[in-house]
């Protein structure tokens, strides 16, 4: 499917394709899993004495988190344990200086990919090809590397113009979140597969249910989506109340998707009995959803009930597949949903993707391991077109006849 590292001939100077986008507080970088998953790829390449300079990007132009690499380099060489060079240019004379100084085993990381005029434009991969940034790159090494399978759906620069002038490589994030993402369409399990649906982006995982309800045989639904899903059932909830804005906008652009999915797999659609709210005395409170008269209140999780009806469904499946929380996990009151089903999960030996940044975010706040899930996903945009079968222009073009 992919040539891998494992490919490269010996002494190559390579150009490698990363994702460190991260979190910006107070102007700090913020340290996160794609920095310890990418570690991997870039150890592996310095230690087999390649020559290696890397490429990411941080932000959009204009906004806070729009800034330099350079802490990026720090980060990635804790984790890697190699040092990181960072050069203060992408591809102009700085960068072609450090590019042609490296030695064997060397690792450089050059300026923000996306403060060149050349990355952000969606372009054909061959426009991009014959871009100044990527002709002037290009040229001074042997090959490319694509690990940033998070970015994998962007038709930038430095993600698809490289694979049309280089050989072209997958690393070691992009083969196994390939791998994983695209089992639920590529797999056979013996036994049930379940999917838990939570999250505020409905479209997105409304979309994955439309897409894929011939693979799954149960969805579990909490979050935003469990909302619209109860009001297309007729309950009075999965709308905004107060200056909230999470649900109107997102009933009127998918209620007939919605709807439709009730009627033809209302007997894959595990709906909450009860939901969780904030009482009058900040305690966490929970309601029967058919003792509910109208929404005066946000329901910041699924109640226990729901969770305590999931948890056998889960335990008694071949795959389970999850994309988004089921309610407010960062607050330990409305965490009960979202850590209740992947304790369940963790407990349980069957194949387990869990996807999404905020939801893998829960293992590390709670106290659970990665080793007890098949994959924890970093990808965001990507692992939902994984999902719904929708090409990811980046892994194609790394795609090999083979």
């Amino acid at each position: 499917m992919f040539n891998t590292l494992d490919d490269l001939d010996p002494d190559q100077r390579v150009l490698v394709r990363l994702d460190l986008n991260s979190p910006v507080e107070d102007g700090v970088v913020q340290d996160n899993r794609r920095f310890e998953r990418h570690a991997e790829t870039v150890r592996d390449l310095s230690e087999a004495g390649h020559r290696v300079a890397l490429m990411a990007h941080q932000g959009r132009p204009g906004g806070d988190d729009f800034v330099s690499l350079e802490q990026h380099a720090d980060i990635l060489a804790d984790h890697a344990g190699v040092d990181v060079g960072f050069v203060e240019s992408t591809y102009g004379d700085r960068a072609i200086e450090a590019i042609r100084d490296l030695d064997e085993g060397e690792v450089i990381l050059l300026e923000n990919t996306r403060m060149t005029d050349d990355e952000l434009p969606e372009k054909e991969p061959e426009e991009h090809a014959a871009s100044d940034f990527v002709q002037t790159l290009a040229s001074e090494f042997d090959a490319y590397v694509n690990d940033a399978y998070s970015a994998a759906h962007r038709a930038h620069a430095s993600l698809v113009g490289f694979p049309l002038v280089l050989p072209a490589y997958a690393g070691r994030v992009m083969v196994a979140e390939y791998e994983a993402n695209s089992a639920i369409a590529t797999r056979e399990f013996e036994g049930d597969v379940t999917m838990v649906v939570g999250g505020t982006k409905a479209t997105d995982v409304i979309s994955v249910m439309n897409a894929i309800g011939d693979k799954v045989d149960t969805f579990c639904l909490g979050g935003i989506a469990g909302e619209l899903f109860l009001r297309a059932a007729g309950h009075p909830v999965g709308e905004d109340v107060g200056d909230m804005d999470l649900f109107d906008e997102q009933w009127e652009a998918n209620h007939e998707t919605v709807e439709s999915l009730l009627d033809e797999r209302g007997d894959q659609i595990e709906l909450a009995v009860d939901l969780a709210y904030e009482d009058e005395t900040g305690d966490r409170g929970e309601i029967e959803v058919a003792a509910i008269s109208e929404k005066d209140r946000p329901y910041l999780d699924v109640g226990s009930e729901t969770v305590a009806g999931y948890d056998p469904i889960i335990r008694d499946s071949d795959a389970v597949f999850v994309k988004g929380a089921l309610g407010l996990f960062e607050d330990e009151r409305f965490a009960i949903g979202t850590v209740g089903v992947l304790e369940a999960i963790a407990d349980t030996d069957c194949f387990s993707v869990v996807g999404g940044g905020d939801t893998s975010r829960a293992i590390e706040m709670y106290g659970l391991s990665e080793e007890d899930f098949s994959h924890v996903s970093i990808a965001g945009g990507a692992y939902i077109r994984a999902l719904t079968g929708e090409p990811l222009v980046a892994v194609d073009l790394l795609k090999t006849d083979s």
